[in-house]
């Protein structure tokens, strides 16, 4: 059985919203969109929760065959009204689940093609891999990938990738679309949308494997993009983008004549959930001047891991103007429910208290039941699926309450102190590189460990806890370790700069930081603009009896970490600066199966990427002798060995203080 709410109502509220703002209402073009990002190969359902008849309530969200299922409905449901309609992710299709770590693009390709996906934003996540993985995902995908602020035509693999576009122009009669290839010959009979990408200006300092690939100023490529459309008679424009919401709103502010931005990157799931016991991240369908002060940009965006799925009608006038924005993020529930995150079966609600999560559901706006596509779920169950359980490997740990990862403490529903994930992550690489076997490769003892908060994918899950829980899902980067000496006041710049990053609302948190054996305290004193660094104590005790130590600006610290965020990536500058000159830093992987210390002799700054210099060999990751996931080892090895049942840090590593 299908618990669809009825669609008509949605759409015949976004027509008459639409119709009420404009005084001639058969002059407006209304287009339909629906959109997605983030979605990071979740491609099986995210174990979540949410509040019901004041009641917590353990269920799934998402997964490809409920945006399957649903963007059928929203498409079918525009057809049979005959309304123009574009279908749009805002990036990052890649990484972040253990069947991408096993078939990297190819499973994403074949999944997103079936979901009539018109084009797609260039995500920093696509660049995980290499330029030639890149290459065959966009080329075997039956939809663009749009990014007009780079050029690729140096690249190797890139240069004569064809769906790799700037922008795209659809021609609409109703719920017929066309694609128009010749900008000096536009059809003069039907409506004309310009969809056109913009990626991370910055994406070679997050994503090092961009290759020869190059990317421009975001505001000026926008605007130069809007002006030659505009000029080629194509008034209403669509941008869909990977830069996080408040970047968005910021390039709203800055490019007059983009309509919609459909975006990315933060994973923002802008809408008012409190009704769910969630957040609200802020304005779905937000409208922002433009700086002309006449034209306005509607701005949009859908959360992460394909829970959710948004959906808007954005009216044009005949000169392109936005005239009306209106719509919902609806999140994409099962519908089976539990009292404890474990979900055992005695613990499944009855037929009568699932009725009743049924009818509260039933009520909101903003959260569906939808059921899986069977086609894709059989494909997913009898093609992929088979190989994944088997990488699991062996149970490690049990883990009695579900522990947490938000990027920023206070997002969410969280506390001031953020995330219970990456400090334990942070404690077990403390742990790690203390030991005797892994010291005797570096010659060093570790003072405390930092791990930046977008390299953790995943929650850790109540119940059974594997190896591949690890290695798959929560680290997958295959990022190693680094030893790294560096004064205190290097440290204390890293905490501050990074942590300021992240004050504006909808910004990326990646960056922000956690960790183990020390602790830090940040006050903001404006509003989403800037704040203090209180102090930072490095721990010298046991978690049982901890010691505090205020950190020294002078004093040389080792610490822990991936290479990724040692090298200075994703903001991390101040760790490059202390290494550009010379570096005491050891890198760590196993060589044919022995722990093997790779010795930095600096790190170079070459274009816009940092190059990482040794004393001798470089680790070689491609190689089938090397294996390079010591992050994720650092943290089963200190799971299976001190922390078999997984609970949080007994102290706080992070004290955010939010401005009130």
């Amino acid at each position: 059985m299908m618990f669809f709410k009825p669609l008509t109502a949605l759409s015949v509220a976004l027509i008459l919203a639409g119709c009420s703002q404009s005084s001639q209402p058969d002059a407006v073009f209304n287009l339909t969109v629906a959109h997605i990002n983030d979605t990071h190969s979740n491609f099986d359902p995210v174990k979540s929760s949410f509040e019901a008849n004041g009641n917590k309530v353990y269920n799934e969200f998402g997964g490809y065959p409920r945006l399957l299922t649903m963007a059928d409905e929203y498409q079918q449901d525009a057809k049979q009204r005959n309304d123009s309609f574009l279908f749009l992710h805002g990036g990052d299709a890649w990484q972040g689940s253990a069947y991408f770590k096993l078939n990297q693009g190819a499973m994403n390709a074949e999944l997103l093609s079936k979901m009539g996906i018109d084009a797609m934003a260039l995500g920093n996540h696509e660049f995980d891999l290499n330029n030639k993985k890149l290459n065959e995902f966009i080329g075997s995908i039956n939809f663009p990938v749009l990014a007009a602020n780079i050029d690729a035509s140096e690249d190797a693999d890139l240069k004569d990738q064809t769906n790799l576009r700037p922008f795209m122009v659809y021609a609409f009669d109703g719920n017929q679309k066309v694609v128009v290839d010749d900008l000096d010959k536009l059809p003069t009979d039907k409506d004309l949308v310009a969809v056109f990408g913009i990626a991370l200006d910055d994406m070679a300092n997050i994503s090092p494997n961009t290759g020869d690939v190059q990317f421009f100023n975001m505001v000026e490529s926008a605007q130069t993009t809007v002006d030659m459309l505009k000029a080629k008679g194509i008034n209403n424009i669509v941008a869909v983008t990977h830069i996080g919401n408040s970047v968005d709103v910021d390039i709203a502010s800055k490019v007059n004549g983009i309509d919609l931005i459909v975006g990315g990157h933060s994973h923002t799931l802008l809408g008012d959930f409190t009704n769910l016991g969630m957040n609200n991240d802020g304005i779905y369908a937000q409208l922002v001047k433009n700086p002309n002060g006449v034209g306005q940009t509607c701005v949009v965006q859908a959360g992460q891991y394909a829970q959710a799925i948004g959906r808007l009608q954005v009216g044009f006038n005949q000169q392109g103007d936005v005239v009306n924005c209106n719509g919902r993020n609806t999140l994409l529930s099962n519908d089976e429910f539990y009292t404890q995150p474990a979900r055992q079966k005695n613990e499944k609600f009855d037929a009568a208290a699932t009725q009743r999560v049924v009818e509260f559901i039933e009520q909101e706006d903003n959260i569906e039941i939808t059921n899986e596509d069977a086609n894709m779920r059989n494909l997913i169950n009898v093609k992929y699926k088979p190989a994944v359980d088997k990488a699991y490997g062996k149970t490690i740990a049990q883990v009695p309450v579900e522990l947490i990862h938000e990027r920023r403490p206070g997002d969410r529903g969280t506390d001031k102190h953020g995330s219970d994930v990456a400090p334990l992550i942070a404690e077990g690489q403390y742990y790690w590189a203390n030991t005797a076997a892994v010291q005797k490769v570096t010659g060093m003892k570790v003072d405390f460990a930092l791990i930046g908060a977008g390299g953790i994918r995943t929650n850790i899950e109540a119940g059974e806890y594997r190896e591949g829980n690890v290695s798959l899902e929560m680290l997958p980067f295959s990022n190693f370790m680094s030893v790294l000496p560096v004064k205190g006041s290097a440290i204390k710049a890293l905490i501050d700069s990074t942590v300021t990053a992240t004050l504006p609302e909808g910004s990326h948190a990646g960056k922000f930081p956690y960790g183990g054996h020390i602790r830090y305290s940040f006050t903001e004193t404006k509003a989403q603009e800037a704040g203090k660094l209180d102090a930072v104590e490095i721990m010298t005790g046991t978690e049982a009896n901890p010691v505090w130590t205020k950190i020294e600006n002078n004093k040389v610290y080792n610490i822990a970490l991936n290479n990724y965020n040692a090298t200075g990536n994703d903001g991390w500058t101040p760790l490059y600066e202390a290494q550009k000159n010379n570096s005491g830093r050891v890198d760590l992987a196993y060589v044919d199966g022995k722990l093997t210390g790779f010795d930095v002799k600096n790190i170079a700054k070459v274009g816009d990427k940092y190059k990482v210099n040794y004393q001798g060999a470089a680790p070689n990751c491609k190689t089938a002798n090397t294996v390079c996931n010591t992050d994720a080892q650092a943290m089963i090895d200190y799971i299976a060995t001190e922390r078999q049942t997984v609970t949080p840090l007994s102290y706080e590593v992070v004290t955010f203080n939010r401005a009130q």
